[in-house]
Parts: structure tokens; sequence; C-alpha cells
């Protein structure tokens, strides 16, 4: 079996040194397989391993033992074609942006404790996401409009979300955002990063007040499994062709779906599902994960 082992390290904090790749290389050799010379994908930073004669999973196993505590992204997969993907599908809080819309609205009106402690719970499985959502909304109810505003003046992409998405679609792939928040951060996200579209909840605001609940149905995670199958359909695309990306447990459906599932930041029963992860390093890793080289990246 043919195989393809992908490292990434954030240079700036530990750069993939010749040494490091020797002793990823020989674990995975005592394993029995053959491991070729690195191909760099990014100079001290991303790199591929061919490796023939073992399955992904036992690869990336091998290798991610001899890494040890190593602040390194790795993930082993198949050679062949259809490593780079044609469709992008990506949750937004915690993931495109770096935290939480609904915690920062909650900060911002004095009622974090007790939206917070819910989200968490949410978020790692433990709670009904509706049911989650509609509690923490209910809060908010006469609250002034004005608080999604103030929120979103300090709502930024995580490092490496605008890369990742513009140099996919620039390489004709489609790009699409899904989120259980709200349209008023997904409709800046969108502009930001250069998605092609987005679905995510409406937050019902009447006479420049918060209501507390959103208007029509609301994005679950069974409605992002349906959104990757409808994106499969309309495009013409397998769903081996997609990669997704997402750290909550209402991702997990649409992650364990795509061809490549990819958990950023993820909560524990995530990062146990997906054995793509992004730990240490940026969102432009999903690039390299492609086999993309930094020369080919967008560059803004």
């Amino acid at each position: 079996m043919q195989s393809v082992l992908t490292l990434v390290a954030d240079a700036g904090r530990r750069p993939l040194e010749a040494g490091l790749l020797a002793d990823v290389a020989a674990a995975v050799a005592r394993s029995g397989a053959t491991v070729g010379a690195p191909l760099w994908l990014a100079e001290a930073r991303a790199c591929d391993l061919p490796v023939t004669g073992m399955a992904p999973e036992a690869v990336q196993d091998a290798a991610a033992a001899a890494l040890a505590d190593a602040p390194v992204d790795l993930f082993a997969q198949a050679t062949g074609e259809g490593r780079r993907k044609r469709v992008l599908l990506a949750d937004m809080d915690a993931t495109m942006v770096p935290l939480e819309t609904l915690d920062e609205m909650a900060a911002e009106a004095g009622l974090a404790e007790r939206v917070v402690p819910i989200t968490r719970r949410a978020m790692a499985g433990e709670l009904d996401f509706m049911q989650a959502l509609a509690e923490r909304l209910a809060l908010f109810a006469g609250l002034p409009a004005s608080l999604l505003d103030t929120v979103l003046a300090r709502t930024t992409l995580s490092p490496g979300a605008a890369v990742a998405v513009r140099t996919m679609r620039a390489h004709g792939a489609f790009c699409q955002l899904v989120s259980g928040g709200f349209t008023q951060f997904t409709d800046h996200v969108v502009v930001a990063a250069g998605f092609d579209a987005a679905e995510s909840n409406v937050l019902e605001v009447a006479d420049g007040k918060l209501s507390g609940r959103v208007l029509g149905p609301i994005v679950t995670k069974d409605r992002k499994l349906a959104l990757l199958r409808e994106l499969c359909t309309r495009l013409d695309v397998a769903a081996a062709d997609v990669l997704a990306v997402g750290d909550g447990a209402n991702d997990l459906p649409m992650l364990t779906a795509a061809g490549l599932g990819v958990a950023y930041r993820g909560k524990p029963a995530v990062r146990a599902a997906c054995r793509a992860r992004i730990d240490h390093t940026d969102l432009d890793t999903l690039l390299f994960f492609q086999g993309y080289r930094e020369a080919e990246f967008w560059q803004g």
C-alpha cells in the first residue's frame, strides 16, 4: 500500500528539523514500511513523507508515537487521485473565527457565567444543541441589538482561514460556511474569508432589541450533514471529494461523512473521531494535508 504522511509544524515555535524527520522515518520503518525522502511543501514547516507497505492508520500511529509531545500536526492517507478536495464545508465559531460569538455576546451583556457553561457542554455533546441554543438565547430577550455590532467589531478570522478558503476557491473548490451561529456574523466571515456561500441561523430583532429567538429552521448537526449531501448532489461530487472542518459535537456528522474531516482545536469527542486534526498549527494546514505547496497559496 502506498501512503503519504504529512507533517506540519509551527516554524516559529519548533521548525521541522532533519533530526525530527529522521526519528519519525525510523519509527515508521521499524514497523515494517519503506519511507522515502521528504517532499517539502514549505521550508522548515511542512513536508510529505512517502511510505510504502503500511496502511495509513498504522503509519500515523507510528509517527505520532515518535513525535511524542512535539507541536507537530500530522495526517497519513492513501496516495492517489482525489487528495485535493472539490468542496470545503466549514464551521464558523471556534473554527473560522477563534471565538464562540454567542459567548462573546454573553460576556458583553454580563451573562457569561450563565451562558458559557451551557455552550461548553453543548459543544462537548453533553446537551442537545437546539435546547441549549434556546436556553441561552432566552437570556438575551430585550437586550439592545447593538450588542451584535459590538461583538462583530472585534470578531477576526482564525489564523490561516482566509488563505485556506481563498486558495481552495482559486483552485476550483466550492467553499461553504455552515454555522449554528447567526447571519450577522456569517455574512461578515463570508466576505472576509472569501467563501462562496453561508448558511446559519437568523436571529430575530424587533424594534432594535433582541427577541431571544431565531427565525426559521435551526442549523443543527443534522442540517450540516444534509447540506453536505445537498452540495454533493448539486455540484456532482462524491462525499470523498469534500473537506469538512469543525471543532464541536454538532460538527461530527459532517466531519465523519466527508472524505477528509478535520478537527480544528477539537473538543475531546471530536478529536477522538477524527484522524485528521489541527492542534498546533493554523488553518492553512488544511492545504498542506491536501498536498498544496506554500508557493501555491493565495497571497493577500
